[in-house]
C-alpha cells in the first residue's frame, strides 16, 4: 500500500499506521484474545467496533502488511486472519503501552492485570509470546514445549481477578 507521508520521521510514520482509534485494538484482540475471524473481532471487542469500520481497518492492515487473510479450512464461508511478523513484533510496544497506561490512566484491575504481568515478565515473556504467535499465525515450530502459553497465563490471571472481584461483591452484599 502506498501511503502519503508527511515526513520520514519514524514516529510520524508509525502514527500514520496506528493513528486511528481501531487498528491497535484489532491487533490487540488478535494478539491477546486469539481472535482470527471477522465475527470474533466484531463481537468480542469491548469497545464496540462497527462492522464497516472493522472491514475497512482489516483491509488497511492487510494492505500495510500487518495481516494476511486466507480461507478457513473448517468453514468455506469464513476467512481467517493471521498476524505477520510485522504485527507480531508489536508485542513489546503493546506491553510498554499497557505499562504506561497502568501508571498514568484510570485503568480497571481486571483489564490491567495482563499489562502488569507483561511488564513484570519483560523481554523473556515477550519473546516467548512472540514465538507462540509465530507458531500460531505463521506455522513456525516452537523451540520449547508449550506447557502453559503466555496467552493462557494472561487469561488465567484476568479470570482470577474477575472471580476475586465477584466473590468480594457477593460477600459484601
Amino acid at each position: 500500500m502506498s501511503m502519503d507521508r508527511r515526513s520520514g520521521c519514524p514516529i510520524n510514520l508509525s502514527l500514520e499506521v496506528f493513528g486511528d482509534r481501531w487498528s491497535l485494538i484489532i491487533l490487540r484482540d488478535m494478539i491477546f484474545g486469539g481472535r482470527r475471524h471477522f465475527r470474533e473481532l466484531l463481537n468480542g471487542s469491548m469497545e464496540g467496533i462497527a462492522s464497516n469500520i472493522l472491514a475497512d481497518r482489516l483491509k488497511r492492515l492487510m494492505e500495510l502488511g500487518m495481516l494476511t487473510k486466507a480461507d478457513d479450512p473448517s468453514h468455506k464461508q469464513k476467512a481467517i486472519y493471521s498476524l505477520t511478523e510485522m504485527a507480531i513484533s508489536l508485542v513489546p510496544i503493546l506491553a510498554h503501552l499497557g505499562a504506561w497506561g497502568r501508571v498514568w490512566l484510570p485503568v480497571s484491575e481486571e483489564l490491567s492485570i495482563r499489562a502488569e504481568l507483561l511488564e513484570k515478565g519483560g523481554q523473556p515473556m515477550w519473546d516467548k509470546f512472540m514465538d507462540e504467535l509465530r507458531h500460531e499465525h505463521l506455522g513456525m515450530p516452537l523451540d520449547t514445549p508449550a506447557d502453559a502459553t503466555v496467552r493462557a497465563t494472561l487469561q488465567a490471571a484476568y479470570e482470577a481477578v474477575v472471580a476475586s472481584k465477584a466473590l468480594g461483591a457477593s460477600t459484601a452484599a
